[in-house]
């Protein structure tokens, strides 16, 4: 009886461990694409987002492109970090910008700037 009880308490801990393993793995494979929505009036001539824990912003996400006023574009922001937490930083064609502070891309799909 012994061995029948030490097989099955060694059973019970190799799947709490699986269990926990798979619980842990979301975070570490979350999707940081965002559908990114400009509904301004404005053009955004340049995007930027990087991680809560960096001093300076990455580089522009949009590159020569421009996303014009009422259009989406699929970005990813994933910078290799495992980070969920970004600043978003949007300059506009009339030398406007826009940040946004603390976005979580691990829970959002779409991030829309607006006139508000």
């Amino acid at each position: 009886m012994n061995k029948m009880l030490k097989k099955l308490t060694i059973s019970f801990m190799t799947a709490v461990v699986a269990l926990v393993g798979l619980a842990a793995a979301p975070a570490l494979a979350q999707d940081r694409h965002v559908v990114l929505i400009n509904e301004t009036r404005h053009a955004i001539v340049a995007f930027y987002a990087s991680n809560i824990g960096r001093d300076t912003w990455e580089e522009n996400i949009l590159g020569e492109d421009v996303l014009p006023v009422g259009q989406s574009v699929n970005i990813n922001v994933d910078d290799g970090t495992d980070a969920c937490l970004y600043d978003f930083k949007a300059v506009f064609d009339d030398g406007e910008s826009l940040v946004r502070n603390r976005i979580d891309v691990c829970s959002i799909s779409t991030y829309r700037y607006t006139e508000d």
